[in-house]
């Protein structure tokens, strides 16, 4: 059974903040299936930008809730590329969440599926 959305980024804000990365949600999308789009600001005018991983690609015998994968083949990438495909992300499904994580270093915490 998959945890609902909304759960897993109350949790994963709380591993932020007690990692003392700043990370708010920037748009809130459907309670219990949205799909999490995860953006890494490196407060130098660029971001990373983690999507859902395609699930063909998901390991599901590792346990994993969810797995994310790189949004954007160039990482980090400008803030107006990340600004522009989250756009798109939300025009073509309006139940997405955001969630922007402020660290230099990059740090996600997240569970990472290669390309």
């Amino acid at each position: 059974m998959r945890l609902k959305t909304a759960l897993w980024v109350a949790a994963y804000l709380r591993r932020c903040h007690v990692e003392g990365i700043p990370a708010v949600v920037r748009r809130r999308g459907a309670e219990e299936a949205g799909a999490i789009f995860i953006r890494i600001s490196r407060l130098d005018g660029t971001s990373d930008l983690f999507g859902p991983a395609p699930q063909s690609e998901v390991d599901s015998t590792q346990g994993a809730d969810r797995a994310f994968c790189a949004s954007l083949a160039a990482q980090p990438a400008p803030d107006a590329s990340i600004d522009a495909y989250l756009a798109r992300e939300v025009k073509f499904d309006s139940d997405v969440w955001i969630v922007e994580v402020e660290d230099r270093g990059g740090r996600h915490f997240l569970d990472i599926v290669a390309k």
